[in-house]
């Protein structure tokens, strides 16, 4: 089996020739191949380029195509800054007051540069591989994080307690109109399958009821546009996810990118028959910081949880930091792929 056959198989619940291995890896590609984040975000050339040299050097099944986590929030109007050595960022809401919501104008985010740029790369890579390698085209925020960038993640969470439902839905809607139009751009490059990140609505931030209230019904909604344009779903939320992961489930999506901080086994008992996992091996301490021995260890006892279903594509629980020694990244793969 080749990449793309053992990422699609193990989504489909088949069994698989070897364990299926994706990298969250775009800060450290772009190291790798001597860029800088300015360099980096600013070709699709160079993005391209990075992560086939990846590719090339470490013969994993599957590449996360990942720019920041601001990308949205500027096509929304959001200020953001581009640090030449760190992903973009931004520093908070425009959106001061619901006074503003009748005047916010009309989304469009295909014209925003960074968008293109970010569609561009994958549909360079997907031209490159095929149907070799599996070719994930993440696609920022998903409705709820939005909304808290718009607004300003204090505020937001403020709303949550203080503000008319209705004006919080109003803001959701065009929140899911702004990640539904990048879903379906990103879908355009023929990539296999797209991803957001929801990591203001874990529960490292707000209680499960509210999940399922305001995160979940607008979570459900961009799963189902990626499925109408005919690509695969992943979700991905930061922190211990153990308490929302049925909600999660329940978004329709094909994979959940788990946190290290969520129970392996709890998520095996309630993910193994339903949805694959992608992760999660944690990225600082262990892959970034960890000696081999401890990075051949914990690969081990996740995979001794986890090959116990066909659901399973071995990944870090979050982004690889730049300066992630590529040793442990080669012993990573070589435990995985010498699994019994």
């Amino acid at each position: 089996m080749n990449g793309y056959e053992r990422i699609k198989a193990a989504l489909a619940g088949k069994k698989t020739d070897k364990v299926p291995v994706m990298l969250h890896n775009f800060m450290m590609i772009a190291k790798e191949a001597g860029l800088t984040m300015g360099q980096y975000r600013e070709d699709p050339k160079a993005i391209a380029g990075a992560f086939i040299k990846s590719i090339e050097k470490y013969q994993y099944d599957g590449v996360f195509v990942d720019l920041d986590t601001v990308t949205l929030a500027g096509a929304c109007g959001v200020d953001v800054d581009f640090p030449d050595e760190e992903p973009a960022r931004s520093h908070g809401g425009f959106m001061h007051s619901y006074d503003m919501l009748p005047n916010l104008k009309p989304v469009d985010v295909g014209n925003y540069k960074y968008v293109q740029i970010w569609c561009e790369s994958v549909s360079l890579l997907k031209e490159h591989f095929g149907n070799e390698i599996y070719v994930r085209g993440n696609c920022d925020q998903a409705p709820f994080s939005l909304a808290s960038m718009i607004r300003g993640t204090e505020n937001w969470m403020m709303d949550l307690y203080m503000t008319e439902e209705n004006l919080l839905t109003e803001l959701l809607d065009y929140c899911t109109e702004a990640t539904s139009q990048f879903i379906r751009l990103m879908a355009q490059t023929g990539c296999d399958m797209v991803s957001n990140g929801d990591s203001p609505a874990g529960p490292d931030m707000i209680p499960a009821d509210m999940y399922e209230k305001f995160a979940l019904p607008y979570a459900t909604k961009v799963v189902d546009v990626a499925h109408n344009t005919g690509v695969d779903y992943a979700l991905h939320i930061c922190g211990n996810t153990d308490i929302i992961i049925n909600h999660m489930i329940a978004t329709g999506a094909d994979a959940l990118e788990l946190d290290y901080k969520t129970d392996t086994k709890n998520a095996f008992e309630l993910m193994h028959d339903k949805i694959a996992l992608l992760g999660n091996i944690d990225p600082s301490g262990v892959l970034a910081l960890g000696t081999a021995e401890q990075v051949r260890t914990k690969t081990t006892e996740l995979l001794d949880i986890f090959t116990k279903t066909n659901r399973f594509v071995l990944n870090s629980g979050c982004a690889l930091p730049s300066t992630t020694p590529a040793e442990n990244i080669e012993i990573f793969i070589k435990t995985a792929r010498e699994y019994k």
